[in-house]
C-alpha cells in the first residue's frame, strides 16, 4: 500500500473527535444569534417570541456609533502597521542570514503563548510610570503586540514559497532592491498581504484584554459591550451587537484565509 493511499484512508476516530471539538467550541456561541432574537429581556428557552427591535435599537444609540468608529480606527492603523512590520521581519528571515534567527522568531511569536493579561498589565504599569495618559493611541500600542504574531505567521510562508531567482533576475537586468521588491516580490505576496490586513483586523476589532487595561475615555466596541453587562435590561441589545460582531468577524476570517491560500497556491506554482 503507498503512502499516498494510507494518507486518504478516512480516519474514523480522527474525524469524530473533529465533530466534537466544533461542537463544544461552536454551539455555546450559536446561542448568542439565537438568544438575540428574542422578545424577552431575560434569557428563556423556549423563546417567548421573535423580534428584531433590539437590532433596530442599536442604530439609535449614539455611544455604538462612537465605539464601533473607535473600534475601526485602531484597527486600521494597527492592521497597517501590523502587517508593515510583518511583511520586513518576513522578508528578512527568510532572505537574509542572521545569528540567532530561530530566537528571534520565538521572540516574535511569545504573545501567541504568553497571556494577553499579562501584557496588558506590563503596559499598563509603564505607561503610568511614564506619565503617558491611556488614549486610543495606547489601545493600539496593545493590539500591535498581539496582531504582529499573527501578521508575520500569515506572510511567512509566502515568502518562503517564493522564488529567490525571480530577484536576482531581476537584478541581473539592473532594477535596485526597492524595485524589485515593488514590481517582483510585491505582487507575488499581495495575496499574504492582504490576507493579513484581513486578519490583523478582525483581531484587534475584538480586542478586550489590552483595551480593557489601556482604555482611557473613549471605548472600544468590546469595551462598550462590557460596560453594558451591568445593565440587565441592556442584555438583549448586547446579545445582538455580539452577533453582528461575530458574523463580521466570521466573514473577515473566512476571506482571510480563502485569499492567503488562493496567494500560496500561486506562489508555489510559480
Amino acid at each position: 500500500m503507498s503512502d499516498g493511499t494510507y494518507i486518504k484512508r478516512p480516519n474514523r476516530p480522527l474525524q469524530v473527535y473533529a465533530v466534537i471539538f466544533l461542537i463544544v467550541l461552536y454551539v455555546p456561541v450559536l446561542f448568542i444569534p439565537l438568544f438575540s432574537f428574542n422578545d424577552s429581556i431575560y434569557v428563556r428557552f423556549p423563546l417567548e417570541g421573535w423580534t428584531l427591535k433590539w437590532y433596530g435599537e442599536l442604530w439609535q444609540r449614539e455611544p455604538v456609533w462612537n465605539a464601533l468608529w473607535n473600534s475601526v480606527r485602531v484597527g486600521v492603523v494597527v492592521a497597517v502597521i501590523s502587517t508593515i512590520l510583518g511583511v520586513i521581519a518576513a522578508r528578512a528571515i527568510t532572505r537574509y542570514r542572521m545569528p540567532g534567527k530561530s530566537a528571534l522568531v520565538t521572540f516574535i511569536m511569545m504573545p501567541l503563548v504568553i497571556p494577553g493579561i499579562i501584557f496588558g498589565v506590563a503596559l499598563l504599569v509603564l505607561l503610568s510610570r511614564m506619565g503617558i495618559p491611556l488614549t486610543l493611541y495606547t489601545v493600539g500600542l496593545g493590539h500591535l503586540i498581539v496582531c504582529l504574531p499573527f501578521a508575520v505567521a500569515t506572510l511567512l510562508p509566502r515568502f518562503e514559497g517564493f522564488d529567490p531567482s525571480m530577484e536576482e533576475a531581476s537584478a541581473d537586468l539592473g532594477e535596485n532592491g526597492w524595485w524589485t521588491f515593488w514590481r517582483v516580490t510585491f505582487p507575488m505576496v499581495f495575496p499574504g498581504v492582504v490576507a493579513s490586513l484581513l486578519l490583523t483586523f478582525t483581531i484587534s476589532f475584538d480586542e478586550f484584554i489590552m483595551a480593557f487595561f489601556l482604555t482611557g475615555t473613549d471605548p472600544t466596541l468590546p469595551m462598550y459591550i462590557w460596560g453594558q453587562l451591568r445593565f440587565p435590561q441592556e442584555f438583549p441589545s448586547v446579545l445582538a451587537l455580539s452577533s453582528l460582531i461575530l458574523f463580521v468577524s466570521f466573514i473577515l476570517v473566512f476571506l482571510a484565509q480563502w485569499i492567503g491560500r488562493i496567494g500560496l497556491d500561486e506562489t508555489k506554482k510559480s
